[in-house]
């Protein structure tokens, strides 16, 4: 495998499942409406996903593809990150659970 494949399959991949409280299921929403541009935006995010289940609109699925650890961790301490996330968003949930992902 050339050096150029190996790069392009090297990454950091970041599953994520949340189930906001009931009544606060739209708002969840709207934060992160507000959140994925910029997390998208972050040089070292290959793809950032975010959706809500069809079934249960207080869930929702994060798939997340970093370059490496590195652009997770600047992910986690970005000014969105901290701000969306950990201040808005994270006090609304009734459960959050995050799996990390090796590509083959």
């Amino acid at each position: 495998m050339t050096e150029q494949a190996m790069n392009q399959q090297a990454g950091l991949l970041v599953v994520a499942q949340w189930e906001a409280k009931a009544e606060e299921a739209d708002r969840v929403a709207e934060i992160l409406r507000g959140f994925l541009p910029q997390a998208q935006r972050e040089p070292g995010v290959k793809l950032f996903l975010i959706s809500r289940a069809k079934d249960n609109p207080a869930q929702f699925l994060f798939y997340e593809l970093f370059r490496d650890e590195a652009a997770f961790e600047a992910h986690q301490e970005s000014a969105h990150f901290k701000s969306y996330i950990a201040e808005q968003a994270l006090p609304l949930l009734a459960r959050r659970e995050r799996a990390q992902y090796a590509l083959l």
